[in-house]
């Protein structure tokens, strides 16, 4: 269980009452009771883990826009779809419906933890579901910014976890920054960089280091609207490459929360019949 992704799952209707369960101030203090930057590093991603879990399922508006490096734009609109999943790792569809070229492409993600994620996608022009190899995933989404890997859950499993310090991270808040290095196979990184803001565990930013431990993007989170009176949500996020000067940015619309997605809707054999 996870928050986004970026681009950014089913439980019981009971389990937002765990959510709101949650003492935020017990797991601060249980973080800060750490002292090994491992283990410290470990316990705030399992808190915000925690903090998060519990928001059954959801469906949400997306516009994406892609710049080039001379700062030109093109748009797409997507829907996406997102099923908490007990014991793995969530399960989420992206559908694109405009403009004409992508109308009807899909994306499926069953996110899992050290094991690969299983990612499927529907192109409507060849009537096909592709899968998407595993030694593949660090190759850009649909001319985005954002690679295969970035779209699935980030499970704690995923990751070795190392605190490595506080600091200020805007608009007043205080960010543990950690470096979490993936613990599955065929990773495009070496390592990330995720600053995670201390009040509501949210991901500020995070930086994506290649496999030549170079720079290689940013992600930046921006306009957090909290739903439901527990679950926070990024209202923007804008991926920088710094290698290519390209970058793209997600504007996210009309959260909705516990609409009533099941597993089955998130079967391999629904591509082909979105609408």
């Amino acid at each position: 269980m996870k928050r986004l992704p970026a681009l950014l799952s089913g439980l019981l209707l009971a389990l937002p009452l765990l959510a709101l369960a949650v003492d935020a101030d017990a797991l601060r203090a249980g973080i800060e009771k750490q002292t090994d930057p491992d283990a410290k590093g470990l316990a705030i991603a399992r808190a915000a883990d925690a903090y998060d879990a519990g928001f059954g399922d959801i469906r949400a508006d997306m516009e994406m826009i892609l710049y080039d490096r001379k700062g030109r734009e093109s748009r797409r609109q997507l829907r996406t779809r997102i099923l908490e999943v007990q014991g793995d790792g969530d399960k989420s569809m992206s559908i694109f419906d405009a403009p004409r070229d992508v109308k009807g492409t899909a994306m499926l993600t069953w996110s899992h933890g050290v094991k690969p994620d299983d990612q499927w996608l529907y192109l409507p022009a060849l009537k096909r579901v592709k899968r998407i190899n595993s030694r593949n995933k660090s190759g850009p989404f649909m001319g985005s910014e954002f690679a295969y890997e970035d779209l699935g859950s980030q499970e704690v499993e995923k990751y070795h976890h190392r605190w490595l310090r506080d600091e200020p991270c805007g608009e007043g808040l205080q960010c543990w920054v950690l470096e979490q290095r993936p613990q599955y196979k065929y990773s495009g990184y070496t390592r990330r960089l995720v600053w995670i803001d201390k009040q509501h565990f949210r991901p500020m930013k995070v930086e994506f280091y290649d496999r030549k431990n170079s720079l290689l993007k940013t992600l930046t989170y921006h306009d957090y609207r909290r739903y439901e009176g527990h679950w926070w949500r990024p209202g923007r996020m804008e991926m920088v490459n710094h290698q290519n000067g390209k970058r793209t940015v997600l504007i996210w619309k009309n959260y909705r929360f516990h609409t009533g997605l099941r597993d089955s809707d998130f079967r391999k054999n629904r591509l082909k019949s979105l609408k």
